[in-house]
């Protein structure tokens, strides 16, 4: 049974589902204003183990992130470029799509953009207005915090505590510092729908308690993210929910940061490594492995030393597939007992360490089985290899490979020749070329690998 720690609790507990087999995941997702850092490519990890985990062990999974495509910072990117505000949303939600294929990302069963679902968000608030647990001001519509039992439930502390810490200014109507913003009352020339307050948009916290409740139902499985979301963002989500009385996530999983040398990594901060820099460099395998070989709760640095040991790791990996093809392995079942360790490591809330631990375990034995010469017993310990790698998203190149046709061929080693010979311009050319012909392009150590998106 899989257990996972709760951010609610502060336990690790078990996995209670809203329905036997079934698993319904909700995981904040991008707001399209910039291009995506290393904590985004993180998040996306994680909870994609936990997706294909799940998948694995028989669920069938509905995976809903949404796309933020309405908020301060793409208003205020949309003013500093000179357009509108839907053209900055759609280039960096491409941008977005992009990096994390190229990760191996499995797409969104629904995929909701805010901007679509503001009728269905004036509806909550005038619900909420309607039930005495948000008031109108000239600024907008707040949600009185005072009003939600149990809040603060998600910072692990009480509303006292809460408002001992929070500030009011001197003009603000708000009758907390607590209260937050459910409609916002438009200013001019930013994009403002009707409402019974006037005009105005909604505020960040209300489009994500819409869009899970729609996409997912009451009383859904796990609501995921990032550790800095936790509060105050999905908490202000939890208590809109419980102001309606309406049963919301199950489940809290939260994964840690990244850190730069001991700091969060985030735009605001402006130590962000931007994730599409790091896969222009490294394969995207390697980002893969270096967030399953930290525990999904642990703060993760990701430097070039980090990075360069888990390349290495991964060509370790890649060429005991290459063996095991130039070997003639026959294809058989993993050994049972792997199977049976991996499952125990992921259902410990979600160890990957140990599971990525058992992975070299079984590599090393299969290696010294191959140089045995001892075929029969190197061939279960590599599918339990190809089969705990393949659960966790890890593509193992080094056998087979994909067909190219041969201008794709041609693409390929044009781009391996530049970059060898440091000719930065051409190798860009031919990686623009290769993705408009519909290839995911990376670069590993072995040279330009590409497959179908």
């Amino acid at each position: 049974m899989l257990r996972l720690h709760d951010t609610a609790t502060g336990t690790v507990r078990p996995l209670e589902l809203r329905e036997p087999g079934r698993v319904s995941m909700y995981v904040c997702g991008p707001t399209v204003y910039d291009v995506p850092h290393l904590g985004h490519g993180r998040f996306v990890l994680v909870f994609d183990v936990l997706r294909r985990y799940l998948a694995w062990s028989g669920h069938d999974v509905r995976y809903v992130s949404n796309i933020t495509d309405i908020d301060d910072n793409i208003i205020h990117r949309a003013i500093r470029d000179g357009r509108t505000e839907a053209e900055v949303a759609r280039e960096y939600e491409a941008v977005w799509y992009e990096a994390v294929d190229a990760l191996g990302i499995l797409r969104p069963d629904a995929d909701p953009h805010a901007t679509d679902f503001v009728e269905r968000m004036v509806e909550l608030i005038a619900e909420l207005v309607e039930a005495g647990s948000a008031y109108q001001t000239v600024d907008g519509v707040y949600l009185d915090v005072g009003r939600v039992e149990g809040y603060g439930l998600l910072a692990r502390q009480s509303l006292e505590s809460l408002q001992a810490g929070a500030r009011v200014e001197v003009d603000d109507q708000k009758r907390s510092g607590n209260d937050f913003v459910l409609w916002k009352a438009a200013k001019a020339g930013e994009p403002s729908w009707p409402s019974p307050w006037g005009e105005g948009r909604p505020g960040w916290n209300t489009e994500c308690v819409v869009m899970a409740l729609d996409e997912l139902g009451e009383g859904f499985d796990i609501h995921g993210g990032g550790q800095d979301l936790a509060f105050p963002h999905h908490e202000n989500e939890r208590a809109q929910a419980v102001a309606l009385g309406r049963p919301f996530a199950r489940h809290w999983v939260h994964n840690g940061w990244v850190v730069v040398e001991g700091e969060k990594m985030s735009k605001s901060l402006h130590n962000f490594t931007s994730l599409t820099d790091l896969l222009s460099r490294v394969d995207s395998r390697a980002y893969r492995l270096l967030v399953l070989r930290a525990h999904y709760r642990s703060p993760l640095e990701v430097t070039p030393a980090t990075t360069a040991d888990a390349s290495a790791a991964l060509e370790r990996l890649d060429n005991l597939v290459r063996r095991s093809v130039e070997a003639g392995l026959a294809e058989v079942a993993p050994d049972p007992d792997a199977q049976q360790r991996f499952g125990s490591a992921m259902d410990n809330d979600l160890d990957t360490p140990a599971a990525m631990a058992l992975v070299f375990e079984l590599s090393r034995r299969a290696n010294a089985a191959l140089d045995a010469g001892d075929l029969d017993r190197a061939a279960p310990l590599v599918a339990a290899v190809r089969e705990v790698t393949g659960a966790l998203g890890l593509v193992l190149a080094g056998g087979g490979g994909v067909d190219l046709d041969p201008v794709t061929a041609a693409l390929v080693a044009q781009r391996d020749q530049a970059r060898s010979g440091r000719d930065w311009t051409v190798a860009d050319a031919a990686r623009d070329e290769l993705v408009e012909r519909g290839w995911l392009v990376e670069d590993t150590a072995t040279g330009t690998r590409v497959r179908r998106r």
